[in-house]
């Protein structure tokens, strides 16, 4: 009487060690790397801007560079020596600003919108393209001062947390397979 007491609890358990040992199939982010394992060095031009917008390649090359020596293990390199294992491309497409809100009193613009868009790609020596992406938007809201004698430029600000943004999101996609 007491074994069969017993199958089901032992069946029961069966079952548990086996759905624990099986696993469910999901993966903690960030252990795969998708570039090819000879990519050590990164040549890292500054990007090509074809928008109007001033000096913007320059602060996104800036947090990309910035953005890949504190979180990857890659020798990034800023000028050309011919030995860099791969190249990041960039181009910025698309920068623009728009009106959000305005005063009621005044009629002046209150908060802007920052849009800037860009496509990047990661060419290995040999010309084969290691990733790309031709689609990147990023947006950045910001206020307007409506004081003249306390007047602050936040274009400028907003612009470096775009880069920021982009910068991150940028090499996540380069390192981490989603």
């Amino acid at each position: 009487m007491r074994s069969r007491r017993l199958r089901p609890l032992a069946f029961t358990l069966a079952a548990w060690l086996l759905l624990m040992v099986s696993g469910c199939g999901y993966h903690a982010a960030g252990k795969a790397v998708r570039l090819p394992s000879d990519v050590q060095t990164i040549y890292v031009p500054t990007f090509t801007n074809i928008t109007t917008a001033f000096r913007v390649e320059q602060v996104f090359t800036a947090a990309v560079v910035q953005e890949l020596r504190s979180r990857t293990n890659f020798r990034i390199l800023v000028t050309n020596s011919g030995s860099a294992d791969a190249t990041l491309n960039g181009t910025v497409t698309y920068a623009a600003t728009s009106a959000l809100t305005y005063d009621s009193q005044t009629g002046n613009v209150s908060s802007s919108l920052l849009m800037i868009g860009a496509k990047v790609s990661l060419v290995g020596k040999d010309g084969k393209v290691l990733w790309e992406n031709p689609n990147y938007l990023f947006r950045q809201q910001y206020q307007l001062s409506q004081d003249a004698a306390s007047f602050f430029e936040e274009e400028s600000p907003a612009l470096q947390r775009i880069a920021q943004d982009f910068a991150k999101s940028l090499v996540s996609n380069l390192v981490e397979a989603y």
